[in-house]
C-alpha cells in the first residue's frame, strides 16, 4: 500500500450551507467511489474554497458523510481575476494499492474545464 493524492472540485450554484454540504458531499462520495476507497484509507483531506463562499466550511461536509477521525483543513483559494466562481477544491491524501496512473481525479460539472487534462 502506498501514499496518493487525489484531487478534485465543484462548483455551486450559490452560497447556502445546505448547497454546500449537499455538493462537497456528492465529490467527495466520487472521489472514494471511483478509486474504490472507504474512509480508513484517508489520511487528510485539504479543502479550499472560492472567497464568494462564505455559508459554511467545506470540511462541514466531511464530517456529515461521517469522516470524523480524519484531519481536515479548510484554505481560501486565491483571489484570481476571471476564476471560475463558488468553487471548492479538495485535495486527499490516502493510501491505496493503485498506481498513480489509475488514480481518478474527479471534477464534477463545470469543474472539469479547470483540469481537462486530468478530470475524469
Amino acid at each position: 500500500m502506498v501514499v496518493r493524492a487525489v484531487r478534485g472540485a465543484v462548483q455551486l450554484d450559490q452560497d447556502e450551507a445546505g448547497h454546500m454540504a449537499e455538493r462537497v458531499g456528492a465529490l467527495l462520495t466520487s472521489v472514494l467511489e471511483r478509486n474504490s476507497l472507504v474512509t480508513d484509507d484517508l489520511i487528510s483531506i485539504w479543502f479550499t474554497a472560492t472567497p464568494d463562499l462564505h455559508s459554511d466550511f467545506p470540511a462541514a461536509a466531511a464530517r456529515g458523510l461521517g469522516i470524523v477521525d480524519v484531519p481536515l483543513i479548510c484554505a481560501q483559494e486565491l483571489d484570481v481575476a476571471g476564476a471560475m466562481p463558488r468553487v471548492v477544491r479538495i485535495l486527499a491524501h490516502v493510501e491505496t494499492y493503485l498506481p498513480k496512473s489509475e488514480i481518478t481525479h474527479v471534477y464534477l460539472g463545470a469543474t472539469a474545464d479547470l483540469r481537462k487534462d486530468i478530470a475524469q
